[in-house]
């Protein structure tokens, strides 16, 4: 028996499992923790978050959020459930490892550049310490933001008993952290962030950006792993600050609204007063210490032909009148990240115009400004729902443009295929539900087989991406592969196709069909 699988079981303490072993298990980030455990849900037909009741579109967004690995912005009025939703969150997080006694969860495996000051000075602080097991549940830091707020509350206080013993005050020894260091191997989550002194909140920028917490008093950068989950208020409540700008830019816009009646109704029955409340239980499930890196590798393709709709929509964005600010480079990122995950969460393999579209919204929300003449203080929901007609409406100019163009469409006969395309849509034949087309559907109309076959062979030509899914998307020969590559296509020539007339869509048609907005 190898000498870590000893020291698993004499050092574990209290919170055990009986098969943990400390050999076979691999340090992975937070964020590919929670995306591991979220496409194990997906991918076996379960509900992510189970506890949150309707809001199916704001549940949609934070997962989509957290797939991409970025941080949700959760912005609605009190009481819609933002904290049971950030703390439901943790109860999908594994168990790990940590140094026993540790007061920022260390992991037994990290190099000593990754640990805090005391654990640092061990040279084997499992040796010394020995390791214990952290639950999901208590893998949360809370910060509740408020007037008061300062950087004690969100990193940490000096010990003035050790001074007074002797120590020195820039030694990062007699620092104590609190909120952020707290959450270190977990979750982060800042409650009601705008009520927090704009000075204040820089201090995250870092933390957001780099994952580390910057201590200039100490010359100390401390390496942090977390997810940070943030909620506020709409602009226009009281003791609302401004968000600046670079943080912001590394927030993804959420809007959480109250549920529908019927849900309300859910809610009381389940929730009223029945009987006291059971404690949490903090039960250790052994498959999950073992989270294997294949697990997070990202499987989905995002076509080329998708690529330029996103690309172009967020530079469409840079130039909209209606804007006061415009969308960075960082929107454009975030964009294809959310498109990806927009795929994993229907545990499907290649992207279409809807998932772009749900990516794009997602992205430029909070990247964004309208102006201040067609903002709707008084109703954040009107509010967010005008960015994302926005976004489709993007989207619907990229189209157009695209249209006029005609590279896409050079050399076919366009009157052609757009009858083949009109024929295609109430033919029964594709599978809207899955997103997918039967390649001998496809291979009966000459026209349309002909601009896809060109879509393709362009895709052979320019594949680099870095995702080997993405490489081989043009040349698999895997069905289900094919037909979602072949779903994708149709649904991008049925929305350039939409522009000249020549093709409407089938009453309750799933395909989807950006749309232009008439202010």
């Amino acid at each position: 028996m190898c000498a870590e699988t000893n020291l698993s079981r004499l050092y574990l303490g209290n919170h055990t499992a009986s098969n943990f072993d400390l050999a076979s298990y691999q340090p992975l980030p937070v964020a590919h923790q929670l995306r591991a455990m979220i496409l194990r849900r997906v991918r076996a037909g379960l509900p992510v978050l189970p506890e949150i009741d309707g809001r199916e579109d704001t549940k949609a967004d934070v997962v989509r959020a957290l797939l991409s690995g970025h941080s949700p912005y959760l912005v609605s009025e009190e009481g819609t459930g933002k904290t049971r939703l950030a703390r439901s969150l943790s109860r999908i997080l594994p168990a790990v490892p940590v140094i026993r006694g540790c007061p920022y969860h260390d992991d037994p495996k990290w190099p000593a550049e990754l640990l805090c000051p005391r654990c640092r000075e061990s040279e084997d602080p499992v040796r010394d310490f020995g390791i214990e097991l952290l639950p999901g549940p208590k893998r949360f830091s809370r910060i509740q933001g408020n007037e008061y707020t300062n950087e004690a509350k969100l990193l940490g206080v000096k010990d003035i008993q050790a001074i007074a013993r002797g120590g020195s005050p820039s030694d990062p020894r007699i620092f104590t952290g609190t909120g952020v260091f707290r959450a270190n191997r977990g979750i982060l989550f800042i409650d009601e962030l705008p009520v927090i002194r704009t000075k204040v909140q820089v201090l995250l920028h870092p933390i957001l950006e780099e994952k580390k917490a910057i201590l200039e008093e100490y010359g100390w950068e401390q390496p942090l792993d977390l997810v940070v989950i943030a909620t506020g208020n709409p602009k226009g409540f009281s003791h609302v600050n401004d968000i600046p700008r670079p943080l912001q830019d590394r927030l993804e816009y959420i809007h959480m609204d109250l549920p529908s009646e019927d849900i309300e109704k859910q809610i009381l029955h389940k929730e009223r007063f029945t009987s006291l409340a059971v404690p949490e239980r903090n039960a250790v499930s052994s498959e999950d210490f073992y989270i294997s890196p294949d697990e997070v590798k990202r499987t989905a393709a995002v076509p080329w032909w998708i690529t330029d709709l996103i690309t172009k929509a967020v530079r469409w964005g840079r130039a909209c009148p209606h804007l006061e600010s415009r969308p960075s480079v960082r929107a454009t990122v975030h964009a294809l990240d959310h498109t990806c995950a927009s795929v994993e969460m229907e545990n499907r393999h290649v992207a279409d115009v809807r998932h772009a579209y749900h990516g794009l919204k997602l992205a430029l929300r909070g990247r964004m400004q309208v102006r201040a003449d067609l903002k709707d203080f008084d109703n954040p929901g009107k509010d967010f729902a005008l960015r994302d007609r926005l976004v489709a409406d993007f989207m619907w100019n990229v189209l157009e443009d695209m249209w006029a163009e005609g590279g896409l469409l050079s050399g076919c006969d366009r009157q052609k295929a757009g009858a083949e395309l009109a024929f295609l849509l109430v033919s029964g034949g594709i599978d809207e539900s899955r997103g997918r087309v039967p390649t001998d559907l496809l291979n009966q109309h000459d026209e349309i087989r002909g601009i896809i076959g060109k879509m393709c062979s362009r895709g052979r030509e320019e594949a680099s991406s870095p995702l080997e899914s993405e490489r081989k998307l043009y040349t698999s020969t895997e069905k289900d592969i094919v037909e979602e590559r072949g779903y994708s296509a149709l649904e991008m020539l049925v929305n350039l196709f939409a522009h000249s007339g020549t093709v409407r869509l089938p009453e309750k048609s799933g395909i989807f069909l950006c749309q232009k907005l008439s202010i």
